[in-house]
């Protein structure tokens, strides 16, 4: 299936609600992630690498239909995740 599929019929407004709503994620393991950030381009390189710092990060594509800027430009939109233990969490958030 495709991941984008069934988002192409909601709006950008409805698409970023549905966004601000993915904070966390648990994994096959029962480690936790917080996202840490949404977005793409050259500054979420510069991000990235400030994240790695914190702690392990994992970046996810995703699909960028309906965000106009990413479409005309061809870019990738993602999110990124970092795990932490709930102390170090608590400190920065």
């Amino acid at each position: 299936m495709d991941p984008g599929e069934g988002k192409k019929d909601q709006t950008i407004q409805e698409r970023m609600a549905e966004e601000d709503r993915v904070r966390e994620r648990i994994d096959e393991d029962g480690k936790r992630w917080q996202k840490i950030y949404f977005g793409g381009g050259e500054h979420c390189k510069n991000w990235l690498e400030q994240f790695k710092e914190l702690g392990e990060v994992q970046v996810e594509e995703i699909d960028s239909r309906g965000f106009k800027c990413f479409e005309e430009a061809g870019e990738r939109l993602y999110r990124v995740w970092l795990k932490m233990d709930q102390d170090s969490l608590d400190e920065l958030f």
